[in-house]
């Protein structure tokens, strides 16, 4: 058993050995319990499994814990007022986890097309939810297998979301499969953010205020756009445009304290950027990138510059490539070096960039889970004040970062 164990801990970065030795370890522990404890297990519980016990970074010990198990890309995470956890699957299932326990969320919409980045995308619950029970998700929805970016809202009642309905598709649809954006923040002020990607196909759609592609969004709760957004009244741009020229926000989170709007977007080759929102500011893509073309290694097609006066240029550039995803800011006294500090998910990366800003500037940067659980999609701070994590592989899971003791 002790050999099993520490091989374990050292092949975190070989996600397949890490699999089977877990496994092992389960197998060879259950072989020696007691029949009759056996049998007063509940089965359909499963208990948490310590990945790392011990991990020293810069300036706090941390432990990362397997949740949940057993699902398929998922996508988003979030929580409930009574500490229970909704998770999204990219394929199209939504899922309620309590206590290690998943239950399997019916009444969703019946047009949402999974395929390439799209699919059943981001879960939030209205800000309100203890007294009017919304939950918010967005996913790809598909119109003669074209898609466009949509938010839909359902009130949870035990097992299923009922009176669904949609309340935002983006004004265009494209071909399936990439940059839609999807990440969901409610404001200090009660309004709900959204992004949209560029799509991909057609970049310079970013810089277009009549389409919402490449956008950050401003909305009511109830999908309309507030009469205070910065393009209200403008004929020749879409109401609910907060700010624009972005590549793909895939990391979205606002600070309780000050309401700064921080995001994480894709680059193409590198470019990968941490922006603080404005109203109505434009953030340059693809005229202003900080990233390369893809087949060449050279400008991208259409770029003019790395910076341009007019366009807001990046906090903050990821190198190398990061591949962002889910944005967290630590609020909890359960880390207490690491208050205020954002934490940036990485597809491609496999690790969380945390990120010590001083007067909007990234003055820190520290790697944490490099390699260790495989693509990350989504961080969350948990109401225990607990981090919690998404990896996004087909045999994906729920973890979460506590401190050591």
């Amino acid at each position: 058993m002790k050999s099993n164990t520490r091989a374990i801990f050292a092949s975190n970065r070989n996600p397949s050995r890490l699999k089977r030795l877990k496994r092992s370890v389960r197998f060879a522990a259950a072989a020696v319990l007691p029949s009759a404890i056996l049998l007063l297990a509940p089965p359909s519980i499963r208990a948490e499994e310590v990945i790392e016990r011990d991990i020293r970074t810069q300036y706090e010990r941390i432990r990362l814990v397997q949740v949940v198990d057993g699902l398929q890309n998922p996508w988003s995470l979030a929580f409930l007022p009574d500490n229970r956890m909704l998770v999204t699957e990219r394929r199209g299932r939504l899922y309620l986890v309590d206590d290690g326990d998943r239950t399997e969320i019916t009444g969703l919409p019946e047009d949402i097309l999974a395929i390439g980045q799209g699919g059943l995308m981001e879960v939030l619950p209205h800000h309100d939810f203890q007294n009017n029970g919304w939950i918010y998700l967005t996913y790809s929805r598909t119109e003669n297998r074209q898609t466009a970016t949509t938010l839909v809202r359902g009130r949870l009642d035990g097992e299923s979301l009922v009176e669904v309905e949609h309340i935002f598709t983006q004004d265009r649809v494209s071909g399936p499969g990439r940059h839609y954006g999807s990440r969901l923040a409610w404001t200090a002020d009660g309004h709900l953010l959204m992004s949209v990607g560029d799509r991909g196909a057609q970049p310079p759609r970013a810089q277009d205020l009549g389409d919402h592609a490449g956008t950050l969004l401003r909305l009511n709760d109830d999908g309309t756009a507030p009469d205070d957004n910065p393009f209200s009244g403008d004929e020749d741009a879409h109401d609910e445009i907060y700010s624009y020229g972005h590549r793909n926000i895939q990391g979205l989170v606002v600070d309780p304290e000050t309401g700064d709007i921080w995001s994480t977007e894709h680059g193409p080759r590198g470019g990968d950027e941490l922006n603080l929102h404005h109203p109505g500011e434009n953030y340059g893509w693809p005229i202003v990138t900080l990233g390369l073309d893809y087949g060449t290694e050279g400008e991208f097609p259409g770029s003019q510059a790395r910076t341009m006066e007019g366009m807001v240029d990046p906090i903050y550039e990821f190198l190398p490539t990061h591949a962002p995803s889910g944005l967290a800011m630590v609020t909890t006294d359960r880390f207490p070096a690491w208050q205020g500090n954002l934490l940036a998910g990485g597809l491609r990366s496999e690790r969380i960039r945390r990120l010590v800003i001083r007067d909007n500037e990234v003055v820190h940067d520290e790697e944490l889970l490099l390699g260790t659980i495989g693509r990350i999609r989504d961080v969350r701070e948990g109401p225990d004040g607990n981090i919690y994590v998404l990896n996004d592989i087909h045999d994906g899971g729920i973890y979460r970062i506590e401190p050591y003791d």
